[in-house]
């Protein structure tokens, strides 16, 4: 299991992906979240296919805090299902990864 991962969720509102992204950097869950958008997201929702602009946030933690983050963000998210999926950092530079290492137990 990787020690680090990236988690990604997205809201339609800039001022929720900023709120989410805030909350996870001041409880030390993330060490970086990145808001990226708007972009474009087409699903399926209800039986019909969906296209809306959103706000993509891209998560920095460790591994083991994953839990604790799918429940804040299950906790404060707008969307009725939100997207919460993580992938693992397999590689990355060792100055970043301490980073992020450090700011974790601050």
């Amino acid at each position: 299991m990787q020690k680090y991962i990236q988690i990604t969720t997205t809201t339609d509102k800039k001022a929720d992906a900023e709120k989410i992204s805030k909350k996870l950097v001041e409880m030390r869950l993330a060490a970086c979240v990145q808001v990226i958008g708007p972009i474009r997201s087409i699903y399926w929702w209800k039986d019909v296919i969906e296209s809306n602009e959103e706000w993509l946030c891209i998560i920095k933690t460790e591994n083991e805090l994953y839990k604790e983050i799918e429940k804040v963000l299950s906790e404060i998210h707008p969307y009725e299902v939100p997207e919460i999926v993580s992938v693992p950092i397999v590689n990355g530079s060792h100055a970043y990864l301490s980073w992020l290492y450090e700011e974790l137990r601050k």
